[in-house]
């Protein structure tokens, strides 16, 4: 499967009990030619979630795309901007 990157750059810092929702909702709604692996959560001063970096593992940008759009009906007007494909590279490559 390739990689994939997701993100979502929150209008208003978020408490991260608040932005739970989307994480169960795309846990949910996840499919073996789509699954999410992890976010990244930047917060502000308060520890309020800004902006969330979301990992997938996918088929091709399509099967991600049909389980954002249900995330979507679920938790309408949630910031989505990707997905994008994804090279990870560990430090340790560069040793």
């Amino acid at each position: 499967m390739a990689k994939f990157i997701v993100y979502h750059t929150l209008p208003t810092p978020t408490p991260i009990p608040a932005a739970e929702p989307v994480g169960k909702a795309t846990k949910k709604y996840s499919t073996p030619e789509a699954y999410w692996v992890g976010a990244w959560i930047q917060l502000d001063e308060q520890g309020h979630a800004t902006k969330i970096c979301c990992e997938w593992d996918a088929k091709d940008v399509e099967s991600i795309q049909r389980v954002l759009d249900k995330v979507l009906l679920e938790i309408p007007g949630f910031p989505v901007d990707g997905p994008y494909p994804l090279m990870k590279v560990d430090s340790e490559v560069y040793r």
